[in-house]
């Protein structure tokens, strides 16, 4: 089955992690195999390859770059300028890409048409390119809010304002507070460009403020359940309903700390906590019943955002084995036409309602 991701952070891995993800996976981990200076090394999941051996032929692709102030104890960069210009890194890397005939860039209805004409042709999918979406992760590194109009201009289609602690723009994970001036008229100038507001990460008070001022295209690229692993880095049941009226689609993560509760970061395992993809379909059941329906959930794993298979499911040994999603699904009673939804149709649905 043709398979939509909505959160890869592709060109990080290769720019901060040195992976050429042109190779292999066995080789990038035999690569990786004496290295120590990342926790996930030796267990990546995500390369081209296996994204075309899973029919991955459609990914929301990041960049991303934390600007941390003196005192924040997060990775990141001592300033705006410093966040920019490692996100064009991760650009030039996506265009090389695209030279190399690996990817493609997808930024507009007609493109995304061709691009579904292309990966639905029944021909062998080895050598077809991987159509991307570019996303920003935490708006950190837009200088002023004058820069979103350069990086619309270079293909940026979405941006998550918060990542991790305490943002320019709007505070995340870990954090509290509501947006301030700077941040509201960041989500005016996305309106205004029909840039689609990615509400994961947001804090508490940011989602809920964001809610009542933005009124353009919302998604949630990479999300679970509050009611399933209580942690703020999920969504509450209020804030998957508000979601679901505003026509947005959830994308299902596979980090484990956010798919089984109680999971201690550097001590749990997937096996010991039985952290399986079966786990993940109950939160992606959890969505569809709030829902009534099955139009508002999607794939958006964030598969090698900073972690492998040591904190991914233990049945999961490359991001090709998404292919496993359906028959999970099917056991628990989905229709043909429910997961067909789940797996890519929610999401291009999405983008054509949101390009048209």
């Amino acid at each position: 089955m043709f398979i939509v991701d909505a959160h890869l952070d592709l060109a990080m891995n290769a720019m901060e992690w040195n992976r050429d993800l042109r190779l292999p996976i066995n080789i990038i981990n035999e690569t990786e195999k004496a290295l120590t200076d990342k926790p996930d090394r030796g267990n990546a999941t995500v390369c081209l390859p296996e994204l075309r051996k899973g029919n991955i032929g459609l990914v929301v692709a990041t960049q991303i770059a934390r600007y941390v102030a003196k005192g924040n104890p997060l990775p990141g960069w001592h300033s705006p300028e410093q966040a920019w210009a490692q996100t064009h890194a991760q650009l030039a890397w996506y265009k090389s890409m695209e030279e190399q005939g690996e990817m493609v860039q997808i930024k507009e209805l007609r493109g995304l048409n061709i691009h579904l004409d292309i990966w639905n042709d029944d021909s062998p999918g080895e050598h077809k390119p991987i159509g991307y979406i570019l996303s920003l992760e935490g708006a950190d590194s837009l200088i002023t809010v004058d820069y979103l109009q350069r990086a619309y201009e270079y293909g940026l289609r979405a941006v998550g304002p918060a990542h991790y602690g305490q943002g320019r723009y709007a505070n995340g994970t870990d954090a509290t507070g509501e947006m301030g001036k700077q941040g509201l008229e960041l989500l005016k100038k996305m309106e205004s460009l029909n840039i689609i507001l990615d509400a994961t990460h947001l804090c508490d008070d940011a989602f809920w403020q964001a809610m009542d001022n933005f009124h353009g295209h919302v998604w949630a690229s990479h999300n679970l359940c509050r009611a399933i692993v209580d942690h703020n880095r999920q969504f509450s049941d209020d804030m998957i309903k508000v979601l679901i009226e505003r026509g947005a689609v959830i994308g299902a993560a596979f980090d484990a700390w956010m798919i089984v509760p109680e999971w201690e970061r550097g001590k749990s395992t997937p096996g010991t906590m039985n952290c399986s993809m079966e786990k993940v379909i109950d939160h992606i059941d959890h969505i569809c019943q709030l829902a009534g329906n099955c139009q508002h959930v999607g794939i958006g794993s964030d598969l090698d955002g900073a972690y492998g298979r040591e904190q991914c499911p233990y049945d999961l040994e490359t991001i090709a084995d998404l292919q496993n999603i359906p028959s999970l699904l099917h056991k628990r009673g989905y229709s043909d036409s429910d997961i067909e939804n789940i797996m890519h149709k929610n999401w291009i649905n999405f983008l054509r309602r949101a390009w048209s």
